[in-house]
């Protein structure tokens, strides 16, 4: 039998900071040997549970209840043992494979499914996007659904007609408003579905991988939304873009086969989700050393470029860079067919090592790496990312060799040179990842991946909005 369900409070969480506490979840779910076994097992908990009981020893009668689960059903865990707290104002991110349990976690969070073991407390009003349409009748329209959804969600009727003008534009769907929800695109139920939880003042959102089904418009519109809301709520989002957590949340949440793999800032668990997954596609068990087995003397580009001479009487809005050393230590990964043993930016007319740059400047990646394998399709690339570990922007070498692949052999050096017009950067810190595979832009092993090679600060700026500004050929006005 199962353990009963714990106490679920959800009138005030313990700690008035916390806008949501779990401790120790499980969700399980009963996997029948066969469509008979569903009617046997009741007959048989009776006869095993009951009669037993008064006239059989304990041990033996535990030994039947034991009997009586492994020959009609097994209990399939979609979560196991989840403790999480999750303070007043703080957005977190949720990632993880298919079937890892982020939505039965989210949906026992908003009060849908109720837990087999463990206790949630939830302090504030919930409003919950899961499953595209849950919460509709297919048979109603949209607008008796946005009053059936929004008084479910604490509003009156009052309330709701006040609001209901700003649902509709909201959702924009016009006419389709009074037909029967069924007749609706799953991109429509998105719409009105969001339009109606973006008006409830709820304290706590709730956000299940909606957003990937709607035009890109009306996602933009409700990035908006989030990103406003996660001023005064608590925002918890499921997402399988890691760029995305990265840009809106606080911390992250790995989930792994229904347990907690990992919580902390949103670029690390990114990275080790990152890693685990190229490590499961590829089915090898990827290396996490920081330095080669071997050290090697790489001959590097003389540092004779210094920018700051030129700079002192220039503008306070020139783009200044400040490049720091290559980082043979920063964490990797990859199936160990190749190594990254340098990283340098150089200029890009004297391909000399750059200790300061700036925004326009036209700059070399250079990449060196040593192979210990032969590479038939070796795959040079890097990514350009800001201080949370969002991806700017990025290249590698396969368009410019698909038709001719470049092999290496065992113990050869070879180097990328990435050669563009570095963007305009907001203040911050900065760094370039770099790696190496081999095979096919959609199917390669990954043999070395590299975050944060190398790193660099920008020191001024005249980006005003944005995450990079890019160099203008030029800016026209004209009048007639």
């Amino acid at each position: 039998m199962r353990t009963p369900v714990s106490t679920l409070a959800r009138s005030e969480a313990v700690n008035q900071e916390l806008a949501i506490s779990a401790k120790n979840l499980k969700k399980a779910y009963r996997i029948w040997r066969d469509p008979g076994a569903r009617l046997k097992a009741p007959l048989w908990d009776t006869v095993s549970h009951f009669i037993p009981k008064f006239v059989r020893p304990k041990a033996l009668n535990n030994r039947l209840s034991h009997q009586g689960k492994s020959r009609y059903y097994t209990d399939f865990y979609a979560l196991s043992g989840i403790d999480l707290n999750i303070k007043k104002g703080e957005s977190i991110g949720i990632i993880g494979r298919n079937g890892s349990g982020k939505s039965t976690l989210l949906q026992m969070l908003a009060g849908t499914l109720t837990p087999t073991e463990g206790e949630i407390k939830v302090h504030g009003k919930v409003a919950a996007l899961l499953e595209l349409g849950s919460g509709f009748n297919p048979e109603f329209t949209g607008r008796e659904n946005v009053y059936l959804n929004a008084s479910v969600l604490g509003l009156n009727e009052a309330q709701i007609n006040d609001r209901l003008d700003a649902i509709l534009q909201f959702a924009d769907i016009g006419d389709f408003i009074d037909q029967p929800v069924k007749t609706y695109s799953s991109g429509m139920n998105m719409r009105l579905a969001f339009a109606v939880i973006a008006h409830v003042d709820a304290d706590i959102l709730i956000v299940d991988e909606a957003m990937a089904v709607g035009d890109v418009f009306f996602v933009q519109k409700c990035m908006r939304f989030i990103r406003d809301f996660r001023k005064k709520g608590t925002l918890l989002l499921v997402t399988h873009d890691t760029a995305t957590v990265q840009s809106i949340c606080d911390r992250a949440v790995w989930l792994h086969h229904g347990k907690c793999k990992a919580i902390g800032d949103t670029k690390s668990i990114s990275e080790k989700y990152l890693e685990a997954t190229y490590a499961e596609k590829q089915g090898v068990t990827l290396f996490k050393e920081s330095r080669p087995s071997d050290p090697i003397v790489v001959k590097r580009a003389k540092k004779v470029i210094d920018q700051r001479a030129q700079i002192i009487n220039s503008s306070n809005l020139r783009n200044d860079l400040k490049v720091f050393d290559y980082n043979s230590e920063s964490s990797a990964f990859g199936a160990n067919g190749a190594k990254i043993i340098d990283v340098q930016l150089l200029d890009g007319e004297t391909e000399a090592a750059l200790s300061y740059s700036m925004g326009g400047e036209e700059v070399i990646i250079r990449i060196i790496t040593k192979a210990s394998i032969d590479l038939d399709s070796p795959i040079l690339g890097f990514f350009l990312k800001n201080g949370i570990g969002q991806e700017l922007f990025g290249d590698n070498t396969y368009l410019s060799y698909i038709d001719e692949p470049y092999p290496v052999q065992a113990d050869q050096i070879l180097t990328a040179d990435f050669h563009f017009q570095m963007p305009y950067l907001p203040a911050g810190d900065y760094s370039f990842t770099a790696t190496i595979a081999n095979g096919t832009q959609e199917d390669h092993v990954q043999h070395h991946w590299l975050h944060d090679a190398l790193t660099f600060r920008s020191q001024s700026t005249n980006v005003g909005s944005g995450l990079i500004g890019m160099p203008m050929l030029s800016i026209k006005l004209n009048r007639s």
